[in-house]
């Protein structure tokens, strides 16, 4: 009978801590620009705000961090989450400061790259849970041409195409003259002809048809 009692509460604690909510202290974390535009090897630095909820069952612990960005030869620097930030929150309590930078390659592609931010900690200094976590975004636009550009555009163009028809007429002229020349030339040897002709008739003797 004893050993059925002990069985049966056995059994209700196993029961109770299958169906009992896990339960773990968190953190939120919120940034203040998680869009940002950056240009080659330009630097830009995320700020955010980190909370404890009064949820919270203790002091909460912020033991390190995590972090990566889909931007090929960008670095994130954490110095500030690690120099800045407080090592612990008790419940109810907040901190707002720089969380990290990056710094972006000299040849920046244009598009939108995707990061994210995560804290770890917990109960004890040795604790790595994932606290909270944060996505960003850092945009490369496409670049644009300078005003000196535009302007040696704007000139250039109409020159070049006035450039461009003077060469044609002066083509077009060179062809009109070569074709008179060759046309004079042409009938001027007729008419040399047509004269050389005549006058051979009118010398010539009329009774002699040698």
């Amino acid at each position: 009978m004893k050993k059925t009692a002990l069985s049966l509460s056995m059994l209700m604690l196993a029961v109770f801590l299958l169906v009992a909510p896990a339960y773990a202290d968190t953190l939120n974390l919120s940034l203040a620009s998680p869009i940002q535009t950056g240009t080659p090897n330009g630097t830009l630095t995320f700020n955010a705000t980190v909370s404890a909820p009064s949820a919270n069952s203790a002091t909460i612990l912020l033991n390190g961090d995590n972090f990566n960005v889909s931007l090929a030869g960008a670095t994130i620097d954490d110095t500030d989450f690690l120099l800045n930030f407080p090592l612990s929150l008790d419940p109810g309590n907040s901190f707002t400061g720089d969380l990290f930078t990056v710094s972006l390659p000299s040849v920046l592609i244009p598009g939108t790259y995707n990061g994210f931010f995560e804290i770890l900690g917990g109960a004890d200094p040795a604790a790595q849970s994932v606290l909270a976590t944060v996505n960003f975004q850092v945009k490369a636009p496409a670049p644009v041409p300078e005003p000196g550009t535009w302007l040696l555009l704007a000139t250039g163009l109409p020159l070049l195409a006035m450039w461009g028809y003077k060469q044609s007429s002066a083509r077009s002229m060179r062809t009109l003259c070569l074709g008179g020349k060759v046309g004079f030339n042409l009938g001027n040897q007729l008419l040399h002809s047509a004269l050389g002709a005549h006058r051979h008739l009118i010398t010539r003797n009329p009774w002699d048809w040698s």
